[in-house]
C-alpha cells in the first residue's frame, strides 16, 4: 500500500501542539466497554431539520479560571512530543436510524447552542486529545483521537451515559464502535453517501462540511487530526460525486414522478417539459415533495386543487419564488382542461379520476393530457390508459424509474469506493507521518548537544593558544558557530531525507526504528527520564 510522503515542514509543525478549550469540574469517567462489536451504519432520508455538527479539540488542561473565562496550561514539548511518539489513533462511537431506536437517539442529539460545551467536556478529563460530534436526525457520532483507546473509550461511553441518562448497558446494545483505519474508512463512506439509506444522497456531505469549517472556528478546534480527517472526508465526498454517477437519478417516489414526467413529455405531449402547464390535486406531504423537485428544475407556476384553501395557502408561503394558484375541488375538471400534466396525492380511497368522468367532461377526446398518480390508494382509475388521449402512470411505473436509479447507483458504488480508499490512504499515510515527529526532533537535539559540546572544548583551546586577554572575537565566534552548524546540518541531512522519503506505513516505521537504533535515540530518551525523576 502506497502513501504520499509529508515535509519536514509539515512535521515541525505538527510537533508544536494543538490550542483548545477545555471544561472544568467535567465529572471524570472510569469504565470502559468490554467485547464490543463494530456495526455499520446507514444515513436517512433526506431531512427537513437537522442538527449540525460541532466538535472541539483539546491537547490542553485547566490551570486556572480567571474572571469566568477557562485559562488552559500549554502542554511542555516534552509532552507533545510524548504523545506523537504513542500516536493518535482516530476512533468513532455512534448510532444511526437502523441501529438504534428513537428513544435513544433523541436523549443523545446534540442541539446547536450545546455543541462547543459537549466536544469541549469529552475532551476535558485528558483522556481525549480531540473530539468531534456529528448529529443529524438519524445519526449521531462521536469523531474523537486518544493515544490510550481503552481510557478515551471509557471517557465517551460514560459522557454518553451521563448527558441521555441511561445505563451504559443499554448505550452497548444501540452504540457501534470503530477504531483506527475502520473509522477512517467509515467517515469516508459517510461523506460519500455510501453509508447513506439513500445511497449518493447529498445532505450528509453538506453535514460534514459544516462539521470541519465548525472544527476550524475560533471557539471549536477540532486539532491537527481530526481537522485533517474531516477536511479530506469533504474532499472524497465532493470528489465521489463529481467523477462519478452516484447521486444521479431520482430514488424516491415524488422526485421520480417528476423525472418520468419530464422525460416522456415531448413523447407523449408533443412539447417540452419547460413549457407544460402543472396541476398537482391534493395538498399534502407528497404535494411537498413534489413541488420541492420541481421547483430544483426551474418551476415557476403550478395549479393546486384541494378541498380547503388551509394547507394550499401554507404551500405558497414555503414555496415563495413558484406562483402557486389554489383551486377547490369544484373547479378540478376545469383545471385538468387547461393542464397538460396532472400530478394526483391526495388520501381519498376512491378515484378521483376515472374514463367515465373523462368523458362526461368532454376530455377523451382532446388534446393530450399526461396523468401522474402518485397516490396510494390509486386516485386515477386503470381504465385511463384506454382513453387514446391520456397517458396515465401511477406508482408501478414510478418504482421501475427508482429500482433502475437505484441499481445504477449500486454499480457506481465500486467506482466509489475506490475513489474513497484513496483518500483513506492519503489520511492513513500523513496520520502514520506524525510518529516520525519524536525521532526527528531527538536526533536534531542529540547532534545539538554534541555540536555545542564539541564547539565549547575548541573555543577553550583556541582561546587558550592565543595567550591572555586574546580570546576569539564575536565576528570569530559566529564563524566558528556557523561551521559547526553546517557540517552537523549536512550530516543528518541524509538520514532526515531518508525518514521522509518513506511513502509506506511499514516503510515509515521501519526509517524510525533504524533510525533510534543507529544514533541511539532512546538511550537518550531514558538517561533524560532517570535524570528527571531524580529531581
Amino acid at each position: 500500500m502506497k502513501f504520499t510522503s509529508t515535509s519536514l515542514a509539515m512535521l515541525s509543525l505538527l510537533a508544536g501542539g494543538t490550542q483548545a478549550f477545555s471544561v472544568a469540574n467535567t465529572r471524570a469517567f472510569s469504565n470502559t466497554f468490554s467485547n464490543s462489536v463494530a456495526q455499520p451504519c446507514t444515513e436517512g432520508v433526506y431531512c427537513a431539520s437537522f442538527s449540525s455538527l460541532s466538535m472541539v479539540a483539546s491537547n490542553e488542561v485547566v490551570d486556572s479560571v480567571s474572571q469566568g473565562q477557562l485559562m488552559p496550561r500549554k502542554k511542555t514539548k516534552e509532552e507533545r512530543l510524548e504523545e506523537a511518539k504513542k500516536g493518535l489513533q482516530v476512533h468513532c462511537v455512534g448510532l444511526s436510524i437502523h441501529h438504534a431506536q428513537v428513544e435513544v437517539r433523541e436523549k443523545l442529539a446534540i442541539p446547536e447552542d450545546q455543541w462547543n460545551s459537549a466536544s469541549a467536556q469529552l475532551c476535558s478529563t485528558g483522556q481525549i486529545a480531540e473530539a468531534a460530534v456529528l448529529s443529524t436526525c438519524n445519526r449521531f457520532e462521536v469523531y474523537y483521537a486518544a493515544s490510550d483507546p481503552r481510557e478515551a473509550m471509557a471517557a465517551v461511553t460514560n459522557y454518553l451515559a451521563t448527558r441521555s441518562g441511561l445505563p451504559v448497558s443499554t448505550l452497548r446494545k444501540n452504540l457501534f464502535m470503530l477504531s483506527g483505519d475502520d473509522a477512517v474508512w467509515h467517515l469516508m463512506r459517510v461523506s460519500g453517501g455510501l453509508d447513506s439509506l439513500i445511497v449518493g444522497e447529498g445532505q450528509i456531505l453538506s453535514q460534514v462540511r459544516q462539521c470541519h469549517l465548525h472544527s476550524i472556528e475560533k471557539d471549536g478546534s477540532g486539532g491537527k487530526v481530526l481537522s485533517r480527517m474531516l477536511n479530506n472526508a469533504v474532499a472524497a465526498g465532493k470528489r465521489v460525486r463529481s467523477e462519478t454517477a452516484i447521486s444521479k437519478g431520482s430514488v424516491s417516489i415524488s422526485s421520480a414522478a417528476v423525472e418520468l414526467s419530464e422525460m416522456l413529455t415531448v413523447s407523449d405531449l408533443n412539447i417540452p417539459f419547460s413549457e407544460a402547464r402543472l396541476a398537482v390535486v391534493g395538498a399534502g406531504k407528497m404535494t411537498r415533495l413534489l413541488i420541492t423537485h420541481l421547483a430544483s428544475r426551474g418551476l415557476e407556476k403550478i395549479t393546486i386543487v384541494n378541498r380547503s384553501y388551509g394547507r394550499p395557502n401554507e404551500l405558497k408561503e414555503m414555496f415563495p419564488d413558484v406562483d402557486i394558484e389554489v383551486k377547490l375541488m369544484d373547479d378540478l375538471w376545469d383545471v385538468i382542461g387547461q393542464s397538460d400534466i396532472v400530478y394526483t396525492a391526495t388520501s381519498s380511497v376512491d378515484y378521483v379520476i376515472t374514463e367515465s368522468l373523462l368523458e362526461e367532461n368532454a376530455l377523451a377526446d382532446g388534446r393530450p393530457l399526461m396523468l401522474v398518480d402518485i397516490a396510494v390508494p390509486r386516485n386515477v382509475a386503470q381504465d385511463c390508459k384506454k382513453v387514446q388521449s391520456v397517458s396515465a402512470y401511477n406508482v408501478d411505473d414510478l418504482k421501475a424509474v427508482v429500482a433502475r436509479n437505484t441499481a445504477m447507483r449500486q454499480r457506481e458504488m465500486i467506482e466509489a469506493e475506490n475513489l474513497l480508499r484513496e483518500e483513506t490512504q492519503a489520511f492513513v499515510g500523513w496520520r502514520e507521518s506524525l510518529s516520525a515527529i519524536p525521532a526527528i526532533n531527538q536526533l536534531q537535539e542529540k547532534a545539538d548537544k554534541f555540536r555545542q559540546e564539541e564547539l565549547q572544548k575548541c573555543t577553550r583551546k583556541l582561546n587558550a593558544s592565543r595567550g591572555k586577554d586574546q580570546n576569539l572575537t564575536d565576528k570569530e565566534l559566529e564563524a566558528v558557530e556557523r561551521l559547526s552548524r553546517g557540517i552537523v546540518n549536512k550530516l543528518l541531512h541524509g538520514p532526515m531525507s531518508h525518514l521522509r522519503s518513506s511513502s509506506s506505513v511499514e516503510g515509515k516505521q521501519a526509517a524510525v526504528k533504524e533510525l533510534s537504533a543507529m544514533f541511539k535515540l532512546e538511550e537518550g530518551t531514558e538517561s533524560r527520564n532517570k535524570s528527571g525523576r531524580k529531581r
